[in-house]
């Protein structure tokens, strides 16, 4: 418990500490208290100087929880969205506490209050507008926090492919592996030729039980800094239509690489004391997935790993993430055999995942997904949420394979 408090606590001057913990407060307790036990009669609200009183200021608390809620996940993640309008809102109830006084409260002490409260707000209005920089990226670059050599898995193409073009936009050298030598080859040339840095192109199938051996052993020679266990594939279908050695191969490329990769580097990691391991998990890994079960197994496996990882390492200078996407514009739908459907971007998967780390064990990609992945699970039986994935599985496979 007090491991979980530091990790909770840490990274925040104690000021915004307090922020995050009133803000989570107002969320979770006063203002459902204010919504929902508050008598219609009585309730009032003031936005901006303009006075709310009865179902108006009732419809404008959901709004008010709303807030309050982006402002503790807010502080607790420290997103970047945060400036400026945590500073904005608290202008607005700077201004809120001063007119609210002035002009319908009676008394000088009402108004000496206004002025005083306002004016403490304002204050912190300024104070959090000033606090930008808390909600940036750290202001060193990858290269410099974690060292020379990065290795991304699945270097081809898709997210793999995005990983190395970001590296090496921050100054990091690229080992590439994949199966593919031409593509990873063509890819090498495309970062030495925009970014000036070193790559090496280790030709590779980690599906293979030697795979991931082989790897380590063609970079015993380089410091590697950060490990990018991005490989992975997918297999749509009922789990009796599809092929056993495909399977195999699906749990050995996914569950295995990982872990082997990760436990040959890590040692130098520590000796080093600095350096990253990103683990690219899915959504499909948080809820059990009908047609995809096997898949979305490894996955939860993947997240499991990597997020234990991070509490184990936390401390020693390496920052472990794991970043679930959803549906990617990549070939994986087609690999995996899926009909072909909507996918974000995998730069927007890779941006996400270089802001977050350090920052958190794990991160989900788009509010939507993060939607997918914990409200319907949370609010849902279990069993009702299986029966949903099926459902929304299935319009993506094929006939053959239902």
């Amino acid at each position: 418990m007090r491991d979980w408090l530091r990790s909770l606590f840490e990274g925040r001057p104690g000021w915004m500490n307090a922020l995050m913990l009133f803000s989570a407060y107002m969320a979770f307790v006063y203002v459902p208290w204010d919504l929902f036990t508050k008598p219609v009669a009585v309730d009032e609200e003031v936005w901006f100087g303009i006075r709310l009183t009865g179902w108006a200021a009732k419809a404008s608390e959901p709004l008010h929880w709303a807030i309050y809620a982006a402002g503790a996940y807010g502080f607790y993640r420290m997103r970047r969205w945060m400036w400026p309008w945590a500073s904005l809102y608290v202008a607005q109830i700077a201004v809120a506490m001063l007119v609210w006084n002035l002009l319908y409260v009676e008394g000088a002490k009402a108004s000496a209050f206004g002025i005083i409260s306002g004016a403490a707000f304002a204050g912190l209005a300024a104070v959090l507008w000033r606090a930008r920089p808390r909600f940036q990226p750290p202001p060193h670059s990858l290269r410099e926090r974690y060292g020379e050599w990065a290795l991304v898995t699945g270097a081809s193409v898709g997210i793999g492919a995005e990983f190395a073009r970001a590296l090496a936009r921050e100054g990091l050298s690229c080992v590439l592996t994949a199966r593919r030598e031409d593509a990873l080859r063509a890819l090498a040339s495309e970062l030495e030729q925009a970014h000036g840095v070193a790559t090496r192109v280790v030709a590779a199938d980690l599906a293979d039980a030697a795979g991931a051996d082989a790897v380590v052993d063609a970079v015993s020679d380089l410091e590697i800094a950060i490990l990018v266990n991005n490989a992975g594939v997918g297999y749509a279908g009922r789990f009796d239509k599809q092929d056993t050695e495909r399977l195999r191969a699906m749990v050995q490329l996914n569950c295995v690489a990982p872990v082997v990769l990760t436990s040959r580097l890590l040692p130098a990691l520590r000796e080093r004391g600095r350096g990253a391991i990103i683990v690219v998990g899915s959504i499909a890994g948080r809820q059990t997935l009908p047609l995809h079960g096997v898949y979305s197994a490894t996955k939860a496996f993947d997240l499991l790993f990597g997020e234990a990882l991070s509490i184990e390492l936390r401390g020693q200078g390496i920052d472990v993430l794991v970043v679930e996407p959803g549906p990617t514009a990549t070939e994986f739908q087609a690999v995996a055999g899926e009909i072909a459907h909507y996918g974000e971007p995998a730069s927007n998967v890779v941006r996400l995942a270089l802001e977050s780390l350090g920052r958190q064990p794990s991160v989900v990609s788009g509010w939507f997904n993060w939607l997918r992945a914990n409200a319907a699970g949370r609010l849902l039986p279990r069993p009702l949420v299986a029966w949903i994935a099926r459902d929304v599985v299935a319009v993506q496979t094929p006939k053959e394979m239902l």
